[in-house]
């Protein structure tokens, strides 16, 4: 494991040039989109945030929001764009705010929001530098974990090679301790004390119960009396639990393709499905709604096309996802493009 201390805040800017207000209007005029049902429906902004020129977006990967309201926008960076950071700040009402993270360009993957103390702290995955971060609100890097070189599943073969290692997303548990799900690497997870200490790794690629073929996702889940690891157990077209120490509990039905997780208050769990719809579970894990769901169409081919060729109210590909305090939704998706849905709770 290897610990560094350095700082995104070179890459900190802010816009030196008018804004794009991608989301401002629909070409049409019409009204937007309207998707869901009851106390489950929403009003879609496509293309939310108001987008410095400078910066172009690669594939938008992760968001969440900030107890100010700030939503973070986690993406690889277009090689176009004029701006290398990786990392986009807007405040509530899509303004932009700043950004940085100009080393994250090309591997910004997972991001997890954590507050500690008085203090909130970002956890990032880079899947190009195969590393995890922990870093402050402004980019600044507490500590940052590399290859589990402590792990046996990790040690070299007789031939000296090592497996690979590309980690997707990380989970917190209430003791502090990190689970990081090796999603692009070899499957397994792999779990540290607070502080970057490794403690244990489980998994690893299978279809069996307790085996897992990417791990993209991965939360735990406090809504119960006894914290749940909750995994996107993507490869496998399933979600999978396991207790905090490493064992298989069930599976939970109703997704497809699941990328991550988030939670609201009221025990309603967000999961992107990179198959072109995003899932609302319920406290129960039961499924509410298929929101925006284009699941029928060929979404791997349009999501390599231009803005114009995304259906209005439709996803594409979903990789992220996360509630804000108003119970809207924002979404992510793996679109060469980048795009950002806000989702208006009516």
């Amino acid at each position: 494991m290897a610990f560094s201390r350095r700082t995104f805040l070179a890459g900190l800017s802010a816009p030196a040039v008018a804004p794009i207000i991608l989301g401002a209007a629909n070409k049409s005029g019409s009204a937007k989109p309207v998707i869901g049902t009851g106390a489950h429906t929403y009003e879609v902004t496509h293309d939310w945030g108001e987008l410095p020129a400078e910066i172009q977006y690669g594939n938008t990967h992760g968001v969440v929001e900030d107890s100010q309201g700030h939503i973070y926008i986690h993406h690889t960076v277009n090689k176009a764009s004029q701006s290398h950071d990786s990392m986009v700040v807007f405040d509530k009402n899509g303004k932009f705010v700043k950004s940085w993270g100009p080393e994250l360009m090309g591997g910004a993957h997972g991001l997890h929001i954590h507050k500690e103390g008085k203090q909130e702290f970002l956890y990032l995955c880079d899947t190009k530098r195969s590393v995890v971060v922990k870093s402050t609100l402004n980019g600044e890097v507490v500590w940052s974990i590399g290859y589990p070189e402590e792990s046996e599943a990790y040690k070299p073969n007789a031939q000296g090679k090592k497996i690979a290692y590309k980690p997707t997303n990380l989970a917190i548990a209430p003791n502090g301790d990190i689970y990081v799900g090796d999603g692009y690497g070899s499957s397994y997870i792999n779990q540290y004390t607070k502080d970057g200490k490794y403690i244990r790794t489980f998994g690893g690629k299978g279809k069996e119960a307790g085996k897992l073929d990417c791990p993209h996702g991965i939360i735990v889940d406090t809504r119960g009396k006894t914290p749940i690891l909750t995994v996107a157990d993507r490869g496998n077209a399933r979600i999978q639990r396991f207790t905090l120490d490493g064992q298989h509990m069930d599976f939970v039905d109703g997704t497809k393709q699941p990328c991550h997780f988030n939670t609201f208050k009221n025990g309603d769990t967000v999961v992107p499905d990179l198959g072109a719809r995003v899932t609302l579970l319920d406290k129960n894990n039961q499924v509410i709604e298929h929101l925006g769901d284009d699941s029928a169409s060929e979404y791997r081919k349009v999501r390599t096309m231009t803005r114009d060729k995304f259906t209005p109210g439709k996803f594409v590909c979903p990789h992220g996802a996360c509630f804000d305090h108003a119970g809207n939704i924002f979404v992510v998706e793996w679109v060469e493009v980048g795009r950002v849905t806000k989702l208006r709770k009516v």
